[in-house]
């Protein structure tokens, strides 16, 4: 048997990191279960009763030593559901936008895509979502982020591409007017119907700042 030290450190080094993608993986999978199981929790409970801990992890098949591994309290995994759901959100909105060839069609999916979370099911889910996160007043280093913000980077190409002289503002005003009438429906318990998407679309694009004149 060879007594180089590197070779050693070199197998040494390869079995530590298998372990470490081994271990990331369950990891990985065990978050995963985490969130899915507090989803389901809540759209159960909807907006009479908060999940307690002890239920979500009863859900996920796990203990409370796996829960606080990952997260260090329950407002932590609302914050963590919040931005995994704007990712997902956002994921779709953008593939949706990928299937139209012009910047109006673009904005168009993007409302649609948005106010998409107020129809049935995905409604109910976030409207349980954001009921809980109602009750996250202080996370340490964090705050529930802001949905509008993320996917409001989505039309700043398009508003360009429309002659906006300031896409990214008129970006955030747009994303603003849409996400407080998704609010309008997700609390009041309706759907929008296709008018109203068209609607809310065609005001979206009635306000792009144009560019100034030459002087």
């Amino acid at each position: 048997m060879s007594e180089n030290p590197i070779s050693g450190d070199g197998v040494a080094s390869r079995i530590a990191q298998r372990a470490l993608v081994e271990r990331g993986a369950t990891y990985t999978g065990e978050v995963r279960r985490l969130l899915d199981a507090a989803l389901e929790v809540m759209r159960q409970r909807g907006t009479t009763t908060r999940p307690r801990v002890a239920d979500i992890v009863r859900a996920a098949g796990l203990s409370n030593d796996a829960f606080y591994r990952y997260f260090p309290s329950k407002d932590a995994l609302v914050v963590a559901l919040l931005e995994d759901g704007t990712e997902r959100l956002r994921g779709y909105v953008a593939h949706q936008m990928s299937k139209e060839p012009t910047p109006e069609g673009k904005v168009r999916r993007w409302v649609e895509g948005v106010l998409s979370q107020a129809r049935e099911e995905i409604g109910t889910n976030t409207r349980a979502v954001l009921w809980n996160a109602g009750a996250v007043s202080e996370v340490i280093g964090s705050t529930p982020p802001i949905a509008s913000k993320r996917l409001a980077g989505l039309l700043a190409e398009p508003f360009g591409d429309l002659g906006s002289a300031d896409p990214d503002f008129d970006a955030s005003l747009a994303a603003y007017a849409t996400f407080g009438k998704l609010g309008d429906y997700v609390w009041g318990g309706g759907e929008p119907t296709d008018d109203d998407v068209r609607r809310i679309a065609d005001f979206c694009l009635r306000k792009i700042s144009p560019a100034a004149p030459p002087s």
